[in-house]
């Protein structure tokens, strides 16, 4: 069993940064692949990022390559995620996920076993 909550989101600038926490409760967060979704309303939820338990492999999604940057800490049960050079479009409810030793279905909602409550992120323009 694994609980998820997510924290740092916020009301930011265009072009601006925000840095979005999990937090993981359970003992064995360090066999879980750890992912990032978000939802805009009136969307599907849509992958943003994913690493693995190990944090040795790191996927993302197209639009936010070379901007966001996922990394965990399995030592305090830890996920982060760097949101640089935001834009509008970014806005969204933003989820962390976990998924118990599998990465296959990274991209893929249903390649996770917990979820968070999700985090508002909104990006002015």
């Amino acid at each position: 069993q694994v609980q998820l909550v997510e924290s740092g989101g916020g009301l930011v600038q265009a072009g601006g940064s925000l840095r979005l926490s999990c937090a993981a409760s359970g003992r064995t967060f360090s066999d879980y692949s750890m992912g990032w979704f978000r939802q805009a309303p009136g969307k599907e939820r849509e992958f943003v990022a994913a690493i693995t338990w190990s944090g040795g492999i790191a996927d993302y999604a197209d639009s936010v390559k070379g901007r966001f940057t996922i990394s965990r800490d399995n030592g305090k049960k830890i996920v982060a995620l760097q949101m640089n050079s935001l834009k509008p479009e970014d806005t969204a409810v933003y989820y962390c996920a976990a998924g118990w030793r599998t990465y296959v279905r990274r991209s893929y909602p249903d390649g996770y076993n917990y979820w968070g409550q999700g985090t508002q992120v909104t990006v002015s323009s």
